[in-house]
């Protein structure tokens, strides 16, 4: 009987000895960890100070290594038109009178609707045409020509508008907020955006009358085309018959250089460059009785986007053959 109390006796002390350790075991690890959380968020804050100190001094110049740029994930800038229009500021010169405006209706037209335009793929969202040049009841006319009783809400007018930093900026910054899912914006012409007054053609307002452009265009992912006229006297390159100096085409992302052989012939090339894109000239022909103008071949193939080494790597990993790969992570990197 004395033996069975000492047992339960010793397991109970065993049972509490146990117990004890359990607590200062926990108890032990508890504070050292919290401090270290808070050292390290400390250290966070003070390093996240640092950085805007230096990002206050006039002096600093923000970059990025090869690695964070490799690290850091942007979101993707899908085209407005395969192969012809990307996000960004472009421009479409040409001689007056030979169409262009009957070119950007259409242009807008298919962006609007999402049809296909010329067999490339169209990205479809709401447009915003400023025919400045214009009024409303000859766009009537002129998109009836063009598609008949076949309308579309999503392709908004205007024939009046401000200045490009006088007016026009907040104007297109509230169309933005109405419409967010717009994906283009025309401006015919550009001289009619331009300060009265201002300095007619030097390098440094065409650089900055664009860049404006070109800034509003990437930060709301969208292409602004705008419409412009060409020189009279002949140029060597062809892109230097574009009104103005090349601080127009320097800065645009794109360009499109709409060409007749005759005033009153039906058929135009557009030459084609970017930095997105291949250059290519579009051989076209003018439908008569609808004004819209239709493909008839593309000199240069358009340009494709090399293949993307890693899903072509899991392509040889995964076939017909192969239909399921297992492994960790770490082997699916060193796989590829």
């Amino acid at each position: 009987m004395g033996i069975d109390v000492k047992e339960k006796t010793a397991h109970n002390a065993s049972v509490g000895a146990d117990a004890g350790q359990s607590i200062q075991k926990d108890s032990g690890n508890s504070i050292p960890a919290s401090e270290a959380k808070g050292n390290g968020e400390m250290e966070n804050l003070e390093e996240m100070y640092r950085k805007m100190q230096r990002m206050a001094d006039p002096r600093y110049l923000h970059t990025l290594t090869m690695t964070e740029l490799f690290q850091t994930s942007y979101k993707s800038r899908p085209p407005i038109i395969e192969n012809l229009l990307h996000s960004g500021a472009y421009l479409l010169a040409g001689a007056p009178k030979i169409g262009k405006s009957f070119l950007v209706a259409q242009i807008a037209y298919h962006v609007s609707t999402g049809q296909d335009l010329w067999g490339c793929k169209v990205h479809q969202g709401t447009v915003l045409y400023l025919a400045l040049e214009d009024d409303f009841q000859r766009i009537q006319s002129r998109m009836f020509m063009m598609y008949g009783v076949n309308d579309t809400p999503n392709l908004h007018f205007a024939t009046a508008a401000g200045k490009i930093g006088n007016g026009l900026d907040e104007q297109l910054e509230n169309f933005m907020r109405e419409h967010p899912d717009t994906k283009l914006i025309i401006i015919d012409t550009m001289q009619k955006i331009r300060e009265v007054g201002g300095e007619a053609y030097s390098y440094a307002s065409d650089y900055e009358i664009v860049g404006k452009l070109k800034q509003f265009a990437d930060k709301h992912c969208i292409c602004v085309l705008t419409v412009h006229h060409t020189r009279k006297q002949p140029a060597g390159d062809a892109f230097e018959m574009i009104s103005g100096t090349t601080g127009l085409l320097g800065c645009a992302d794109g360009s499109l250089l709409m060409q007749k052989k005759k005033r009153t012939a039906l058929e135009a090339t557009i030459d084609v460059v970017g930095r997105d894109q291949q250059d290519q000239i579009l051989y076209l022909k003018k439908d008569p009785e609808t004004q819209i103008w239709n493909l008839e071949r593309m000199e240069t193939e358009p340009h494709k986007e090399p293949p993307d080494p890693v899903l072509e790597a899991v392509a040889r990993m995964v076939n017909a053959s192969q239909p399921e790969w297992t492994g960790s992570p770490s082997e699916l990197a060193a796989a590829v």
